[in-house]
């Protein structure tokens, strides 16, 4: 199905067109034309499969059909998205298509100064996308009203459920008229997304782009069982033998991330961390040299996982399995999108195995395991015959004993 068919305004072809859309993805097939007539939706689509198109060309066909003039600090759309890049992503990629179009866009975020927004929401905005933290703050300070929003975009509703700002997003939406209209987009569904819809939804319509937390069938996915403390030693091998030229490797804390970025510089290979403890400034600057190769690596803890749009990117490896078996999922997103080829590649050590399998209940299917020469892992039997023969009788320590029971209960 063409975009052509849709029957859209010229501006918002003309933009289409430039952007180089013909045929519509799936999520778009569904979203679309529900959207333009006015209907709620849930919508289950990962990033890469089009969804921000799948809302933002039906929102603004809606806005040029019934054109109002543009009023200072009375938006007509809100989209909320629970983190800066995503906020930034969104906004530059819905300018695209409304750049032949009056329309004005802006994110909004925290971490930057609160007057410079100020004055972009007095000159008046059409289409704010934000996080909403920092939608709030404005709020509180008479900045901004939504008393005349048209339409609310939840997007990332999962996320945004996982990062704690639900009361957030239910507090700015009691701002929001009645009559409007809320498409609410996630990459994961789940009891709490589902309730979160019933809330926030009227008559709502339910479209899916994939199964429940599906990956892309266009990732490779493999497995590489590695003791903890060689991981590093792993990476630095597969880099020089698979000669990976750009690698998104996703650590579970920040300590660890330091501590690989510090062995990466000494085996001379360019990297940048992007974690909590990076201010903002230093985050987008890291995202930015990677995006434009000057660092071969980005070593990034969870908060990198939803958002980055990276063309091209091959290769995602997750030096540390995440906590929760969904992440997975968003880490992986980052390749293998719009049809390319992507691959993830896991290190797990012995006590990841139990995440590992939570992973693959979750994805429905099991991981190919592959083996490096020179880097293999005991067996877990031979693991406890040692533990054994240095304990002598009567004399087990607590620490042993547990050092044990956990070794069985995971065999």
């Amino acid at each position: 199905m063409n975009f052509s068919s849709l029957d859209l305004a010229p501006e918002i072809q003309k933009a289409v067109d430039a952007c180089g859309y013909r045929q519509m993805t799936d999520i778009q097939k569904q979203a679309i034309v529900p959207a333009r007539r006015g209907m709620d939706l849930l919508a289950n689509a990962q990033t890469g499969t089009g969804k921000t198109a799948a809302f933002a060309i039906p929102i603004l066909q809606q806005m040029l059909d019934r054109p109002k003039e543009t009023v200072s600090e009375y938006p007509r759309t809100l989209i909320l998205t629970p983190t800066r890049e995503l906020a930034e992503q969104l906004a530059e990629t819905i300018k695209s298509y409304a750049q032949f179009t009056s329309l004005s866009v802006m994110a909004m975020y925290g971490g930057v100064k609160l007057s410079g927004q100020q004055k972009k929401l007095h000159a008046g905005i059409d289409i704010l996308v934000s996080t909403p933290g920092r939608l709030l703050e404005h709020l509180v300070q008479c900045n901004v009203h939504l008393s005349q929003v048209e339409f609310v975009v939840l997007d990332e509703a999962d996320r945004m459920l996982d990062m704690g700002f639900i009361s957030d997003v239910q507090t700015l939406l009691k701002q929001t008229p009645d009559k409007r209209q809320t498409l609410l987009f996630s990459a994961t569904m789940s009891k709490q997304v589902d309730m979160m819809a019933s809330s926030l939804l009227t008559k709502h319509k339910v479209v899916s782009a994939a199964k429940k937390n599906e990956t892309a069938v266009t990732v490779e996915h493999v497995v590489y069982a590695i003791e903890e403390h060689r991981k590093a030693d792993l990476f630095l091998e597969l880099i020089e033998q698979e000669n990976w030229f750009k690698v998104l490797v996703f650590t579970s804390t920040k300590a660890q991330a330091d501590e690989l970025k510090r062995q990466l510089k000494h085996a001379k290979i360019t990297s940048a961390l992007c974690h909590g403890d990076k201010s903002q400034g230093a985050r987008r600057r890291a995202i930015a040299d990677f995006k434009s190769d000057k660092v071969q690596v980005l070593i990034a803890t969870e908060v990198a996982a939803r958002g980055l749009d990276i063309q091209g990117l091959e290769y995602v490896v997750n030096y540390n399995l995440p906590y929760l078996a969904e992440d997975y999922v968003h880490r992986i997103g980052r390749t293998g999108r719009a049809g390319e080829a992507g691959h993830a590649i896991s290190f797990v050590s012995r006590e990841e195995e139990r995440a590992l399998n939570n992973i693959e209940r979750l994805i429905g299917y099991r991981i190919k395991r592959l083996t490096m020469p020179g880097f293999d892992v005991g067996s877990r039997d031979s693991l406890l015959k040692n533990i054994s023969k240095n304990v002598r009788p009567g004399r087990t320590n607590k620490a042993t004993q547990t050092k044990i029971k956990r070794g069985k209960n995971k065999k």
